[in-house]
């Protein structure tokens, strides 16, 4: 087994915090699609409900959604293996390890959507009964996904695949944040498998379902269904064509591989980021044309900002700073860092540019992007809105978590960025 590493942390971190959402958000992502489906979309309407109404409203697994599941599972898997793409190498890992990923997908993204609305146009996917039976989707995943992740903890244990494997020595740590950083199943990367293909792929094909079933159950699609739609599945489409720049964020790069990244993407993300959608099938909004066009502008100029921030950063990296941004030689901080080997490695840091308003600029149109395709559910109800203000809480923690790390990673260079650089995500505010 790996060995335990103490780390400096109080029971509320180690324990409390990872018991209390392991429990509760289970319950939540069920408890948001009964309110969605049975009570208009009011958390309110659902307490207020008979309580004796609960648990037979409760979705509950079955064998048609495990097919569904594994069917979609297989198939992006068989994308992933055999479509053509270049392999490349992701960053380097504490240990000096370098995992290697296929990039086909955009292809895969290109397959998948094209399939989807293939077997639609031919009568062969209902995409209303897909909506209405969404609750066993989420319930089944809901316990193949605590056991997969059961697995994946008993595998870190027992088989790791890279000396990165690493072990709190607590169980309800060890289990939430996972003790292998990129764990392998029969030559696959299971992080890019599940998180980006099997989830971000997901979340696509689920709001494009969403909006079939809108025009299945209402006749036509509303000006409000084919805005979200379309930043959502833009913003994702995005995501593949950078997909190798997905593999230096902190999920792939720094996060373990337990219950908070393979239980979040697995069903969080149906659960919750799928909400706006879900909402809007039955609710559409005549939204009018300018209304669902600025929406939409929105959130290109938002897809476009964050794309353009994160390849200014590889770009500068990729060149070893030989290159320009924003028309000028770009501002550079030479680091150094040690693996856990031993061995010391330079990099540069970016202090000019998008990366020279705020230290985590990017946080920014992640933020308006989510409100662009949230927008058009209007404001008559917050559970259309829980998945922007939960982003808006991960991504503050995660830069409060980020800055830790690349202090102690970095040391002076960082100290450095950050007095050259004093925000820290909202320029001028924090």
């Amino acid at each position: 087994p790996p060995p335990v590493t103490p780390l400096v942390m109080s029971p509320l971190r180690a324990v409390v915090g990872p018991v209390a959402l392991m429990t509760a958000t289970p319950i939540l992502s069920l408890v948001f699609f009964v309110a969605v489906l049975h009570h208009e979309g009011s958390l309110l309407a659902w307490v207020r409900s008979d309580p004796a109404g609960w648990l037979a409203q409760l979705p509950r697994p079955s064998l048609w959604a495990a097919a569904i599941l594994f069917g979609w599972t297989l198939v992006q898997l068989l994308l992933l293996r055999f479509l053509p793409g270049p392999v490349a190498p992701g960053p380097v890992t504490p240990h000096g390890q370098r995992p290697e990923y296929r990039l086909n997908g955009v292809l895969a993204w290109v397959v998948t959507h094209a399939g989807l609305l293939g077997l639609w146009k031919a009568g062969l996917l209902d995409a209303n009964a897909l909506y209405s039976r969404y609750g066993e989707l989420l319930a089944t995943l809901l316990v193949g996904a605590f056991a997969f992740c059961g697995f994946l903890y008993w595998k870190g244990l027992r088989f790791p695949s890279t000396p990165d494997s690493v072990r709190a020595g607590r169980f309800a740590f060890d289990f939430f944040q996972g003790i292998e950083l990129h764990p392998r199943l029969l030559g696959i990367q299971l992080k890019q498998l599940i998180n980006c293909r099997v989830s971000m792929m997901g979340w696509s094909a689920v709001f494009l379902i969403c909006a079939l079933a809108q025009i299945e159950r209402h006749g036509a699609i509303s000006t409000s269904m084919a805005a979200s739609v379309t930043v959502l599945v833009v913003y994702l489409f995005k995501f593949f064509v950078w997909e190798s720049g997905y593999f230096a964020s902190m999920d792939i790069q720094h996060d373990r591989f337990g219950f908070y990244i393979c239980w979040g993407v697995l069903v969080w993300v149906p659960a919750v980021y799928c909400l706006p959608a879900l909402w809007l099938v039955d609710h559409p909004i005549a939204l009018s044309v300018p209304h669902a066009l600025g929406i939409v502008t929105l959130g290109l100029l938002s897809i476009g900002a964050n794309y353009q921030a994160d390849a200014q950063r590889q770009r500068v990296r990729a060149t070893n700073g030989e290159t320009t941004v924003w028309g000028k030689p770009p501002e550079l901080i030479p680091a150094r860092w040690t693996t856990d080997g031993g061995e010391a490695r330079d990099t540069i840091l970016l202090a000019s540019g998008w990366w020279g308003l705020a230290r985590h600029i990017h946080y920014v149109p992640e933020l308006l992007l989510a409100a662009a395709w949230t927008l058009p559910a209007g404001f008559t109800h917050f559970l259309p809105w829980f998945y922007w203000v939960f982003l808006f809480i991960l991504l503050m923690d995660r830069a409060v978590r980020d800055e830790k790390r690349c202090a102690s990673k970095y040391g002076e260079a960082w100290a450095e960025y950050t007095r050259r650089v004093p925000y820290r995500v909202l320029p001028g505010v924090w």
